[in-house]
C-alpha cells in the first residue's frame, strides 16, 4: 500500500532525488545488494515512489546494486498484480528471480513496503538461498490485517469492491484464490475459518502447523526491522505492523507480539530472535509510509550498509 502524500513527505529535495545518472555497481564496492518489494496500488518504477526510493539509496550508497521487484511483465501487471494474483505464485516467482540474479549470490538485504514487507518475510522462510541478510518491513502487516479503512493513490474503485469481497466472504475458496488482500485477511471474530481456508498469512504464521524449516530459516537474518506508523490510516490494526493483533474471539482490544500465542510458544523463532537482539521496533510520526528522507537515513540507512 503506497500512499501519494508521501512523495510530500519523501521527497525533501527532489532534485538531488532525480538529478543523478544511473549508478555503476561493483560487486567488489563492499556494499550488500538490496531487494525492495512495493506495497498495493503501487509499481516497481513509479518515479514518484519506488523508483524515487531505488535511486535516493542508490544516492546514499555509492554503487550498491538495488533491485526493485517488478510482478508480471510490465508496470500495468505489476500494479494489478498487487491485487488480483496469487500470492503464494508472487512468492515462488520472486524466489527463482533471486536465485537467478549472479549479483545475489553473496547474500542481500531486502526491504518490503506495506504488504511487501510480509511478502519478503515469506521469501525469508522459503527460500534461505541467496541468503537475506537484513529484512525491513515499512508498514508491512505482519500479523494481517481486519480492515481497509482507506486506500492509497487511486485505487478506490478497486479499494471499493475489495471491501465487499471481503466482507461477504474472505475465506471462500474464490475470494482466497483471485484476492490478494484476502490471503492475509485476519478476522478474529472467525479464528478457526482464518486458520483453516488462509492460503498465505495462515501458513508464513505458523497458524496451522509448526514447519520446522520456515522457523529456521527465518531466524537465519541477522536483522528484522518493523516499522509503524503511529498516525496510520490505511492499516487497521496498526499494531500489526509491530506482529501484534486483535486479541482472538473480539474486535476491540490489541495485544503486543510479546503477549501473543506465536511470541509465547514462539512458533516462528521471533522470540528466540528478540532475546538474541535481532528485532528491531521503529516507530515514527505520520500515516502510512509517509516519512521524510532525513528519517530514513538516520534510522533505516544504517542496516543497509
Amino acid at each position: 500500500m503506497m500512499t501519494v502524500g508521501f512523495l510530500s513527505s519523501l521527497l525533501v529535495a527532489p532534485l538531488l532525488l532525480l538529478a543523478s545518472g544511473v549508478p555503476v555497481f561493483d560487486p567488489n564496492n563492499g556494499t550488500v545488494p538490496l531487494v525492495i518489494w512495493h506495497g498495493m496500488g503501487d509499481s516497481c518504477c513509479n518515479p514518484l515512489s519506488m523508483g524515487a526510493i531505488k535511486k535516493m539509496i542508490e544516492e546514499e550508497i555509492p554503487g550498491v546494486y538495488v533491485r526493485s521487484l517488478m510482478i508480471g511483465k510490465n508496470v500495468v501487471q505489476d500494479t494489478e498484480n498487487g491485487f488480483f494474483m496469487d500470492v503464494n505464485q508472487q512468492v515462488a516467482s520472486v524466489c527463482q528471480e533471486l536465485a537467478q540474479d549472479p549479483k545475489l549470490k553473496g547474500g542481500y538485504n531486502a526491504m518490503g513496503f506495506s504488504q511487501g514487507g510480509q511478502f519478503l518475510r515469506a521469501v525469508a522462510q522459503r527460500c534461505p538461498s541467496p541468503p537475506m541478510k537484513t529484512l525491513i518491513s515499512v508498514g508491512g502487516q505482519q500479523q494481517g490485517v481486519y480492515g481497509l479503512p482507506r486506500c492509497p493513490g487511486e485505487s478506490s474503485v478497486i479499494c471499493d469492491f475489495i471491501r465487499k469481497a471481503l466482507n461477504s466472504g474472505a475465506y471462500t475458496d474464490l475470494v482466497q484464490e483471485h484476492l490478494v488482500q484476502a490471503q492475509y485477511w485476519h478476522d478474529p471474530l472467525n479464528d478457526d475459518l482464518y486458520k483453516m481456508h488462509s492460503r498465505f498469512l495462515a501458513d508464513i504464521n505458523q497458524e496451522r502447523v509448526v514447519n520446522e524449516t520456515y522457523k529456521k530459516n527465518l531466524q537465519l537474518l541477522d536483522r528484522f526491522v518493523l516499522v509503524k506508523f503511529l498516525q496510520d490510516t490505511v492499516v487497521d490494526p496498526v499494531d500489526t505492523e509491530w506482529f501484534g493483533f486483535l486479541k482472538p474471539g473480539q474486535a476491540k482490544e490489541t495485544e503486543p507480539l510479546q503477549e501473543s500465542a506465536l511470541y509465547i510458544q514462539d512458533r516462528l523463532g521471533l522470540a528466540a530472535m528478540d532475546k538474541a537482539g535481532k528485532l528491531v521496533f521503529l516507530a515514527t510520526e505520520g500515516d502510512h509510509l509517509q516519512f521524510t528522507r532525513a528519517w530514513f537515513n538516520e534510522n533505516l540507512l544504517p542496516y543497509l550498509r
